[in-house]
């Protein structure tokens, strides 16, 4: 696994986990990681082993608001250099594409932004190199905080217009999340959050350019850093990961997120043995395989959700790929 698929613990989880009363070596015990993880530099995580912590954080204080409750405690003197230069934004809108851009200095993720024709902001973290579920308060809390950044930068009591989850709270917590977000939650298969205009573009009290030009070059060197690590197959993989359920994961598509032009994609993906085809087949794969065994879905919603135009046609490609039905192998994957 590179550089640029794995990430380090923020120092600041040690003392956030004392204000919360958590006891760092049993949570990362409990998670199946090295207890001293949070005390050693350079030790790295995947994905996979992020959720895991994560897991046993909610395990641990066995607190059905606990996404929420970490949010809570994140304050304006919480520091990292990607979320002290979103502080540093003139508002919420330029925060986020600040953060879209270097979010994946702080985890192997990225970050959707949508801006409709009256201005509304819709928020939507993707999670990258993984195929597990993610735990419940993880997701609320990534959308949780943009809602706590802004009432934060702007001392204002901003609440969210929307709020999807790819599960929702039951019926004796969902009062406390609609306290929260200023609005119930939806169901939906990714998570996201909306903002008015006017909040998206209520100015930040803590705005300061003078600072975002001190820690701009910092994190723009960080993150080539982080690329560099990468070889162009993976990083094309990770896209695909992205934007197949979105139906948008055209070659086009991933050389303009990827800043370089069609041509070169092809070319680079050539010099490593790849081809563009080929891997956006077997990520449809790898993704009709998690949905055939993680979820109950049918054929013809995977077929929606891994961009098929109609069902046979997803049908007779899973055939070419494995010699199977969807249906057989779904059976085979139970039985086992």
């Amino acid at each position: 696994m590179t550089h640029g698929q794995t990430f380090a613990l923020d120092i600041g989880w040690k003392p956030l986990l004392k204000d919360l009363g958590i006891q760092p070596e049993v949570v990362l015990k409990r998670a199946g990681l090295p207890t001293d993880l949070l005390s050693r530099s350079g030790q790295r995580l995947s994905t996979d082993e992020y959720f895991q912590f994560w897991l046993a954080l909610g395990q641990e204080t066995k607190n059905p608001y606990f996404g929420l409750q970490i949010v809570e405690f994140f304050s304006a003197e919480s520091f990292d250099p990607p979320i002290f230069a979103a502080l540093c934004s003139s508002n919420l809108m330029q925060a986020v594409q600040r953060l879209s851009k270097y979010k994946q200095l702080m985890a192997p993720m990225s970050l959707d932004i949508d801006v409709a024709a009256n201005g509304e902001l819709t928020l939507s973290p993707r999670w990258l190199y993984s195929q597990r579920d993610v735990p419940f308060s993880l997701q609320v809390a990534e959308i949780a905080f943009f809602v706590r950044l802004a009432q934060l930068a702007t001392r204002e009591p901003i609440k969210a217009i929307q709020v999807t989850l790819s599960c929702v709270p039951d019926k004796s917590h969902a009062r406390r999340y609609t306290e929260f977000f200023g609005t119930p939650v939806q169901l939906g298969v990714n998570p996201k959050i909306s903002f008015s205009a006017i909040d998206a573009l209520r100015p930040f009290l803590t705005v300061n350019e003078s600072m975002w030009q001190v820690f701009e070059p910092d994190l723009r060197r960080r993150l080539n850093e982080l690329d560099a690590t990468a070889t162009t197959t993976q990083r094309v993989q990770a896209l695909l990961l992205e934007l197949i359920p979105s139906n948008i994961a055209t070659i086009d598509e991933v050389a303009d997120r990827l800043s370089m032009s069609k041509r070169t994609l092809q070319r680079r993906l050539e010099n490593e043995g790849e081809n563009f085809r080929a891997l956006l087949n077997a990520t449809r794969e790898k993704l009709a395989r998690h949905y055939l065994k993680e979820t109950s879905l049918s054929g013809g919603e995977i077929a929606f959700l891994l961009g098929f135009e109609d069902p046979n046609s997803f049908y007779r490609a899973f055939q070419d790929w494995t010699g199977q039905t969807p249906v057989h192998t779904r059976h085979n994957i139970h039985l086992n």
